[in-house]
């Protein structure tokens, strides 16, 4: 799922795949959609997986930071390669692709081996403890 920001100042959340190419994690869309026009205006972005169940034993990963226009040719090139082996197709005609500057990270897993995990260039990789759940 992925976070943007309308123009008028209220959240907009929207499903988008990422994939990961010329040592970015890109995020593709279609052409003029509203989330790459939220992008276009303010790049502040959040990403979050999506739960695979309930108990989602390979936990949630959180993703905060900035979306990069991508117009180098090289990088577009590495996204469709990436994109049509993954899922064999690709987007033809204009269509917007942006990487990802992360600026925080999270990473919580519940259960039996339950962690919270965050990262930023200020602290680096922390070990948070679980909340007391009464």
């Amino acid at each position: 799922m992925l976070g943007t920001i309308r123009s008028d100042g209220s959240p907009r959340v929207s499903p988008c795949e990422v994939d990961f190419a010329a040592g970015r994690l890109i995020l593709g869309m279609m052409w003029r959609s509203r989330k790459a026009l939220d992008l276009l205006r303010d790049p502040r972005v959040a990403v979050h997986s999506v739960p695979s169940d309930r108990m989602n034993p390979g936990g949630d990963v959180k993703l905060y930071g900035r979306a990069v226009d991508e117009h180098d040719p090289a990088v577009r090139r590495a996204f469709h390669d990436e994109i049509m082996r993954r899922i064999d197709w690709a987007p033809t005609g204009d269509h917007h692709v942006f990487s990802l500057d992360v600026e925080r990270a999270a990473y919580v897993r519940f259960g039996d081996d339950e962690v919270i995990l965050t990262w930023d260039p200020d602290h680096g990789l922390q070990t948070l403890p679980f909340p007391d759940v009464e």
